[in-house]
């Protein structure tokens, strides 16, 4: 499976999908969006434009309404652009080409810095209702947590490549392996309550490559065959989690993970949790 099946999902589709969700609840006649790097808005992300003024438009931190977003960290907003005092104007131009008046402007918080802005606009003087605010608000929340979401996948990806390069371990190497195997019950809890199907597919294949690093060179049992949620709780129990912390982790009832375990246990022919997850490891289905 190549790596590039793999690659994160591009951020600038969550903030297409948050700028359409914007404009359906109405009350905005153009919306637009743009990541921010290195203390550095660039617009690429537009609904409702009818020129190309903005398209691509650079703002540096500090500077114009989504530069003060930037610095502030809370939305701004100007009833009318043209005579508003608290923004600099060094985008007036772009602004006023395309016949916006009032404008509301959102930052998208994640990791501990703005990573984007959201803007709502129309093109006539208009107070902006707490309707609209709240609505604006909600979609840069759900911007927020998708993008903490996958960076915290990043993050267990590269630990997971990183382990997995890992051949032979020794045992001196014990605790490595411990962290391997915790990375992998990690990565599959995350991939379970995933909405995004392709994240999903991307997260579980990864911690499968995981399950080819362990002691003593296990063999597969093509015999057993587990479903993803029996491995899901399986997983979790092999790092010593009781069935209520299970279900924590895996966001399920604690009558489920039994259900789930029972039945991993029958296809593995074993009597015990502590078997299940022995049996598991030498069918390579556990690290």
């Amino acid at each position: 499976m190549s790596d590039s099946q793999f690659l994160r999902p591009d951020d600038r589709a969550a903030l297409r999908a948050e700028l359409r969700t914007i404009v359906r609840q109405g009350g905005v006649q153009v919306a637009c969006a743009g990541e921010v790097g290195g203390n550095r808005l660039r617009l690429t992300e537009f609904l409702g434009t009818r020129t190309t003024s903005l398209h691509n438009l650079e703002v540096p931190s500090g500077t114009g309404l989504g530069g003060r977003v930037i610095v502030q960290g809370h939305p701004v907003w100007v009833t009318n652009y043209t005579s508003a005092r608290s923004i600099t104007h060094d985008y007036d131009r772009p602004v006023l080409r395309e016949g916006l008046t009032s404008i509301l402007a959102v930052p998208v918080h994640a990791g501990g810095r703005c990573r984007a802005v959201l803007y709502g606009a129309v093109r006539q003087p208009s107070a902006w209702g707490d309707r609209i605010q709240d609505a604006m608000v909600a979609a840069g929340r759900r911007l927020a947590r998708e993008l903490a979401i996958r960076d915290e996948v990043d993050h267990r990806l590269a630990m997971a490549e990183s382990l997995a390069s890992v051949r032979q371990l020794e045992p001196a190497h014990a605790a490595t392996l411990e962290e391997l195997r915790s990375v992998h019950s990690e990565l599959r809890a995350i991939a379970g309550a995933m909405p995004d199907s392709a994240l999903q597919r991307r997260i579980y294949a990864t911690a499968q490559r995981l399950v080819a690093v362990g002691e003593g060179g296990p063999t597969r049992n093509p015999a057993v065959r587990l479903s993803t949620r029996e491995t899901d709780v399986l997983a979790q129990v092999a790092l010593g989690c009781t069935n209520g912390e299970v279900a924590d982790r895996l966001s399920l009832s604690p009558e489920t993970v039994k259900a789930y375990l029972r039945s991993a246990m029958r296809k593995l022919e074993t009597g015990t949790r502590h078997e299940a997850v022995v049996c598991a490891r030498k069918s390579m289905l556990l690290p």
